[in-house]
């Protein structure tokens, strides 16, 4: 791939359409308020656009039970919005990634509606279905990610199916070739009507053991903690067999100019790096959650940095990204003040930054009261604070009522302190989060050093790391103090600063020294 190819010089934008803005009132966002809200992400100077599952599905998993992967939910609109969205996208120069859910389908979808008629039905084989054990109990010991066993029996034929998530959710069988033609073509129908890209729902789930052998005891597990931690999932996920899948994947991408595979991984990073394929021939970007968990310190984010980047296939490109709709908000995890040092860092260091929406905000979770729970993590594994509703509240865009979001109920319930914390009024403070977010963008667009320059490791000086980025004479120097204390660090030469997450000393000159505040992060032309 060229340098300069979009997806290695761009930013991903990841809306969750429930939460970005709706248009009729129901509460839930669509696929016209996405689309009324272009010009929003074009002032950003976002690259890309990732909109999570807008197919139709009975929303047991809100779109990650999809039951038709060729069109679109009523609560998003029509297959037509779609259309007008990617051809407004486009005349914006904003590229538009779709979620792909190819692991599991609904079990209202018709493929396992045929499968479970009947043990000789064409499509039974498209599922992984399975005699029970002679005590009558399910094949093998495996468990649902959402808690509880990962398969259900079906009395009218006499077996088990398995199921990685909700028992509504079923798995496909990918070692069935049937099954990977059909989605092959359900990649093809979105990429003939102009879409940019996929991100691969849990793609290191879609081949299991062939054996169906027992996963191993965690002798880390303790009780109180998630129910799927207690075993390793050694032979339900990450299989051999699983790079020569995402390799026909990508083949079916690179029938098309400059289209991306992002995969949804988390596993460790000498395991990550395992989905860029031999001779990179799988995921353009096998997405890289290490930040998420990092320990948030100087010398834990350098160690992690450097790991990575020497776990690089040669070729490889990276990716970084900060938070999602499965994680709580960045703001929440490290307090609003670093969450400006983390933008800093997720969008300087070298590779392609996928953002957030609300993140750009400094969205906090918001607090989810008992009787408007909707993720059904949390109802199927109460008290352990799972719930994903936190970080998937509704878009704040004024101080009109509902933020601007909808004229009717949000689904979810709003921060309390939307009338400040919204769009408008943080689009008109010169320092605000939402103005850092923006300066940092359009640096990484007036620096190639920023977007596909080099990267070169610097060094931790108690709490302040530092980094350069390079590109042909350009030497752009990084540093960030993560410490409670200023400190002064020692420059390697005279420099000019380009930006403060303070977003208060453009364009000043350091000589050697430079004096760095609580919190603060800075960018220096060298």
């Amino acid at each position: 791939m060229p340098a300069n190819v979009w997806w290695k010089r761009g930013v991903v934008y990841q809306i969750y359409p429930r939460s970005f803005q709706d248009t009729n009132a129901d509460g839930i966002g669509d696929l016209d308020g996405i689309r009324r809200r272009l010009d929003y992400l074009a002032w950003l100077q976002v690259d890309a656009i990732w909109i999570s599952p807008i197919y139709p599905s009975p929303m047991k998993d809100f779109g990650y039970d999809v039951a038709d992967y060729c069109g679109v939910d009523p609560i998003f609109g029509r297959l037509s919005d779609f259309d007008r969205l990617v051809e407004e996208a486009h005349a914006r120069g904003l590229k538009l990634i779709l979620d792909f859910v190819p692991n599991h389908t609904s079990d209202r979808h018709p493929w396992f509606v045929e499968s479970r008629a009947s043990r000789d039905n064409p499509k039974r084989d498209w599922y992984i279905w399975r005699d029970p054990k002679a005590d009558g109990s399910p094949p093998n010991n495996w468990i649902s990610n959402f808690g509880g066993p990962a398969w259900s029996f079906d009395a009218a034929t006499g077996q088990y199916y398995y199921h990685a998530f909700l028992r509504e959710q079923p798995d496909l069988n990918w070692r069935n070739p049937a099954v990977r033609e059909a989605m092959h073509n359900v990649l093809r129908f979105w990429l003939d009507r102009g879409v940019d890209g996929f991100r691969v729902d849990v793609i290191w789930h879609l081949i299991k053991d062939a054996e169906l052998r027992d996963n191993p005891a965690n002798p880390g597990w303790t009780a109180g903690q998630r129910e799927i931690g207690r075993l390793q999932q050694v032979h339900s996920a990450d299989q051999p067999e699983i790079h020569e899948v995402v390799a026909e994947m990508r083949r079916v991408l690179d029938e098309y100019d400059e289209r991306i595979l992002i995969g949804e991984i988390y596993l460790p990073i000498e395991r990550l790096v395992a989905y860029y394929g031999e001779n990179l021939s799988g995921a353009h970007l096998p997405f890289n959650f290490a930040l998420i968990k990092a320990r948030w310190a100087a010398d834990a984010i350098a160690k992690l940095v450097d790991e990575y980047e020497r776990a690089l296939p040669q070729g490889g490109w990276p990716n970084w990204v900060l938070g999602n709709h499965d994680q709580p908000r960045i703001a929440t995890r490290i307090g609003e003040r670093q969450a400006r040092l983390a933008a800093l860092l997720l969008l300087t260091l070298r590779g392609t930054p996928t953002m957030y929406y609300g993140d750009e905000l400094g969205f906090i979770n918001v607090p989810i009261p008992p009787e408007r729970v909707q993720d059904p993590w949390e109802k199927n594994e109460p008290g352990l604070g799972l719930g994903r509703d936190p970080c998937r509240t509704p878009m704040q865009w004024s101080a009109e009522r509902n933020a601007g979001f909808s004229e009717g109920k949000p689904w979810l319930p709003l921060s309390a302190d939307r009338e400040t914390r919204n769009v408008e009024t943080l689009r008109n403070d010169p320092r605000s989060l939402l103005t850092l977010y923006r300066r940092l963008i359009a640096l990484r667009r007036e620096h190639l050093a920023l977007s596909i320059g080099d990267y070169a490791s610097g060094g931790v000086e108690g709490n302040v790391l530092w980094f350069e980025r390079r590109y042909g004479e350009t030497r752009l120097m990084v540093a960030l103090n993560f410490g409670q204390k200023a400190v002064t660090v020692r420059l390697p030469n005279d420099a000019n600063v380009l930006l403060s997450t303070y977003v208060d000393r453009e364009s000043v000159p350091v000589r050697i020294e430079l004096a760095l505040r609580i919190d603060e992060g800075v960018i220096l032309a060298l």
